[in-house]
């Protein structure tokens, strides 16, 4: 058995013993990267549901869906980022996370993009794809499994990472168009390129997402 210093032994101990006691990042606060949590594990501290009655609940550090159709919205618009979260879908369940979103009463959102959450719904879109735009037809993960959704908006291009594994990287043909003359974005003119939500769907009933760790990093515009 190999030997070691009782001094790099001690070193090795207290360092182990700070990285324990170390408090995590509190929420808002931006790490050396620029990561910044956006969800504080205990409420729904600048979220909000766009449809009349709860859709959504906090337990345990996690963002639960419920019920009939519901989306929550972080209520900041973005336009240049990266998100993360770790995402959850029970068995049969379909779910989906907004980004580009324009905020909306009720109903689905139509003005942004959507990543489909889906592991065994009868759609046959499955988790990973862009809803409309990029159809993947197997889910890289199982029914209440969680797995690691990463999504990078830049200007005209939206790149996917599911696990940390590189999906695609979506450059917007609207985007030769320009922006909408009139200011006002519609399902016809929306463009990666634009500011908007996030947005996370509770879709039906029968469905039970799950999301947390969720994550934000803003890029220069």
């Amino acid at each position: 058995m190999k030997r070691y210093p009782m001094k790099r032994i001690l070193l090795g101990a207290l360092l182990l013993l700070g990285a324990l006691l170390s408090p995590a990042l509190p929420p808002g606060i931006a790490a050396e990267d620029g990561w910044v949590s956006i969800f504080n594990g205990t409420n729904l501290d600048g979220w909000k549901s766009n449809e009349k009655y709860e859709g959504f609940e906090v337990k345990d550090g996690v963002i639960t869906g419920h019920g009939k159709r519901n989306h929550l919205y972080y209520m900041e618009e973005l336009k240049n980022f990266e998100l993360k979260l770790d995402v959850k879908i029970s068995k049969g369940g379909n779910s989906g996370v907004y980004v580009k979103s324009q905020w909306q009463d009720e109903t689905w959102p139509v003005t942004g993009f959507e990543l489909q959450v889906n592991s065994s719904h009868s759609d046959r879109v499955k988790t990973g794809s862009l809803y409309n735009i990029i159809k993947l037809p197997k889910a890289p993960h199982g029914d209440d499994e969680w797995f690691t959704y990463h999504v990078c908006c830049q200007n005209g291009s939206l790149t996917v990472y599911v696990n940390g594994q590189l999906l695609y990287t979506y450059v917007d043909p609207m985007e030769k168009g320009g922006q909408p003359q009139d200011g006002k974005i519609t399902e016809a003119n929306k463009r990666i390129s634009q500011k908007g939500y996030i947005a996370l769907q509770q879709h039906d009933p029968k469905s039970i997402p799950s999301f947390k760790n969720i994550t934000l990093k803003k890029l220069p515009d």
